[in-house]
Order: structure tokens, then sequence, then C-alpha cells
């Protein structure tokens, strides 16, 4: 074929033939099969690279080479082990696992390896990015200095959360971790949603992609989907698959909202990996790997010298216990943590934030003065009348013994209805500050509504200069 232009052979179509034609690669065959974990004498391979077994029926299976003893290779398999045999033959591929990311990936469901799961045809992808990455250089992050809005009225007055941070929502089960994610999901200002839904009921995935996010809320969001049915590894590595596409949306300098549900499922994957390949156990029956991945994993959120990646994380907790290892190992990585009370959830107060219980480290970065002053109103009125619950719903309490409670009484209606919200009640942040205004009686001047009202305060710094140029020069 001549091109047009110059007359000479257009070799392109030939050269991308050859560079997509299989090669010679390593193999080896299996040897042996104990529950998840698969033996195979060969091939030469390193740690993460993805490997194909060849089955006996002419089906081939996606697997991952795990750990490496002697001449022998320890693989896990992104599927069914059965139909494996001694003797099947293992294809190395000479890569890690690569995830096709681009612009198309909006509106669409993807697998634990990033192929499309939703009926919808194969997603072309842009380019590839490598599901397990480094976090972002240090010195080249760029500072969270503005307000991300989520849309949920309790955070965005008293846990304010900064483009760019990353915080967990911690709760035992049942109690709205999911309904939370969703309803950030479907109100938060950030420009593309990127979802992963790690060791969930089959039930859940439609339900939250069709009743949860809608139409519109899925236009401009990536869902990552791995079951709870499915192999541990799909599990653990679905969870890195939603993170390398948010870095991909980040590096198009976008503010991308990543939400994971849940990081004690990934950890619980892991577990069953690192047992099976021989690990031995450490706290809790976790082995050592968990906790190292832990905070590899999250470290990759957050702001690069291009965008932002603002992430929610949730943690199952176990037993309702905050201090077991999972939970604690993400509570200390993380810029924050939302907790979330059994005990607000059997009263119907919905969303069962505890806020006194939940802290967001960032929140005076990206708030006023007067928000702030507002918000520490409402912690003391809800301290003091925790403090003193007990007495006052007994009716040992008498009115006039403390000024302080006897407000935090009068009050508590007020905070109860400012910090529930319905499901599907939208709640701007005009709407936001307004209300916390109306209940503290604390002026929130109009500057304080803006993205960045802190860049709108002046630092003292500031101050000092515009003083000494008001003073004139006093000559001699």
């Amino acid at each position: 074929m001549r091109s047009s232009y110059t007359g000479e052979f257009d070799f392109t179509k030939y050269l991308e033939k050859v560079v997509d034609a299989e090669t010679i690669l390593y193999t080896g065959r299996v040897v042996s099969v104990r529950g998840l974990e698969i033996e195979s004498e060969g091939p030469s391979s390193v740690i993460g690279e993805m490997c194909t077994i060849r089955l006996s029926d002419g089906h081939n299976l996606l697997a991952e080479v795990v750990g490496l003893e002697g001449k022998r290779v320890k693989l896990t398999a992104f599927g069914d082990t059965k139909g494996i045999e001694v003797g099947c033959e293992v294809v190395a591929s000479g890569s890690v696992l690569q995830v096709p990311v681009g612009k198309n990936l909006l509106g669409r469901t993807i697998d634990a390896t990033g192929r499309a799961c939703d009926g919808m045809g194969e997603i072309v992808p842009e380019t590839y990015y490598p599901a397990v990455a480094n976090p972002p250089d240090p010195m080249k992050k760029l500072p969270v200095n503005r307000r991300v809005r989520t849309g949920v009225r309790a955070i965005d007055s008293m846990l304010t959360v900064g483009c760019g941070q990353r915080l967990g929502i911690f709760a035992g089960s049942g109690v709205g971790k999911s309904t939370l994610l969703s309803m950030i999901a479907r109100n938060t200002d950030a420009d593309v949603n990127v979802i992963g839904l790690i060791g969930e009921r089959n039930r859940e995935v439609l339900d939250f992609i069709n009743r949860d996010l809608g139409k519109e809320g899925m236009k401009r969001s990536v869902v990552v989907v791995a079951t709870s049915d499915q192999p541990s590894i799909c599990r653990l590595r679905a969870a890195y698959v939603c993170t390398a596409v948010a870095e991909y949306f980040r590096d198009q300098g976008k503010d991308v909202m990543l939400m994971m549900d849940s990081v004690t499922r990934f950890a619980h994957a892991q577990r069953e990996i690192g047992l099976a390949n021989g690990e031995p156990p450490a706290q809790k029956g976790y082995p050592p790997s968990v906790f190292d991945m832990i905070p590899k994993l999250l470290e990759r959120a957050g702001t690069n010298d291009k965008g932002s990646i603002t992430a929610f994380y949730t943690v199952l907790v176990d037993g309702d216990d905050m201090n077991e290892p999972i939970t604690d190992k993400v509570r200390g990585t993380l810029d924050g943590h939302i907790v979330l009370n059994r005990k607000l959830a059997q009263a119907y107060h919905y969303p069962a934030i505890d806020v006194l219980q939940s802290i967001s480290r960032l929140s005076k970065r990206v708030t006023g003065k007067q928000t702030q002053k507002a918000c520490a109103q409402v912690r003391k009125w809800m301290a003091s009348y925790q403090e003193n619950e007990t007495m006052i719903t007994a009716g040992i309490y008498q009115k006039g013994n403390s000024p302080e409670v006897d407000t935090a009484i009068e009050k508590h209606p007020e905070i109860e209805a400012f910090l529930t919200q319905e499901e599907y009640e939208p709640c701007p942040i005009n709407e936001t500050l307004d209300k916390l205004s109306a209940l503290t009686g604390i002026e929130i001047p109009q500057e304080e509504y803006v993205e960045n009202p802190a860049a709108a305060i002046p630092s003292t710094a500031q101050i000092v200069d515009e003083a000494k140029a008001a003073v004139p020069t006093l000559g001699n």
C-alpha cells in the first residue's frame, strides 16, 4: 500500500502486527494444586508477573505469580481452579498486570483485570497503566488547600474534606457505609468518580449502579467490581486496578473522587493468599505482607503535580472494635476518619456519623475562621450533652444547675435535625453553611462559602507586611 503523499509504502499496519505477534515465551508445567495455590516447575518469572495456564480442554486461565521457591513457581488463578491438572502448560507473559485506561472508561464497569464486564462491548484504551505502582513523589505533590463538596451535611460542615485528602469510613456491618458512599458519589463536585466494590455481594453490584448511582451519576463514574465469590487474587487486584484508573484521570488534571468498599476485604484477600503461600500469621491471623501492602496502596491517592485524588476507604470494623489490627493500621495511615455508630443507626439517625469520634485532619486548611468557630461550638454542645446524657435521660439533672448543659439540652434537637439527612436529599454547601450559621448564631461571611475560603483569610505575615506598608516613612 502506497502513501498518498509520498508515494512510499506504508508499513504501519504491518509493524502493528509484528508488535502484537506472540513470541517465544518461557514455559513451565503444573506440578501440584493445593487449595488456592498452584505450583509449577518454571517458567522463569518474577513476582507479580501474569501467566497463562493452558487447560487440557483448550481453555486458558489467567494467573499471577505470588511466590518463588527454587525452581518452583507459586501462582494464584484469576478464576476457578477446576480443570487444572498436573502437566498443564504454564506460559509466562513477561509483564505484570497492566490496566487499560482512557476516557472511554467513563460510564463503564470493569473487572479485576481491567476488562469490561457490563455487556456493553470491549473498551478501546488510550494507554495502559501498571496496576501496582509507586505513590507520587512527596516533593512534587500539590498542597491540599481547596474544599471538596460531598453533599453530605454532617461531613461538609463538621468534617470538611480537602481536595486530595484521604479518609476512612469505619463501621461494623449494616451501619450504612455503602449508603454513605452512594450519597457522596451522587452529590460530589469532583470531576470523576472511581468506585471499587471489593468483595461485595453479587446482589449489591447492580443495586449500587442502578439504584444508588443512577444514570447521571454513572456518566462520570468508573466502577471496578470483584464480588465475594471471586478468587482472592481478584479481590486483591481490583483494589489496585481502581487506584490505577484514578491515577490516570488525575494525570489528566482532573479532581478524582476514589471510593473503595472495602479495605478490610482487600486485607482478607491478601491474608488468604499469604497464608496459602506459607507466610506465618501475625496479628489476628494476618501475615506481615498485609500490613506492608495497606500503606503502599493508600498512599497512591492524594495529589501529584497535575491533579488530585480525594479518597474514601471503608473499613469493616470486626466486632465494632476500633483497635483491631486493620482498623488501627488504616486509621494511622489516612488523613482522617469518619466513624459510624451502631447506636445512632438503631435510633434511625442517618447517616450514622459519630461526629465526636470522627476527625478530618485537614479541615482547618480548607475552612474559614467563622466556620471553624461555628463547628467548635456545635462540638462543645454535643460533648456537654453526651457527658451528661445518663443524668438527662434519667431525669436526675435539674435545669439551672449549669447554663452550659442547659444550652446543650436546648440545642440537642436542632443539632440532631442538622446532622441527619435523607439518602436522596441533596444539600449544597451554601445551604449547609446557612443552616450551621442559623444553628449557632455565628455569622459566616460570604467569602467562606467559596471553594478555598482559607485563601480569603490573610496570614499573619500578610497582616504584618500590610501594616508596615501603611506606616509612612519618617524623615530625620
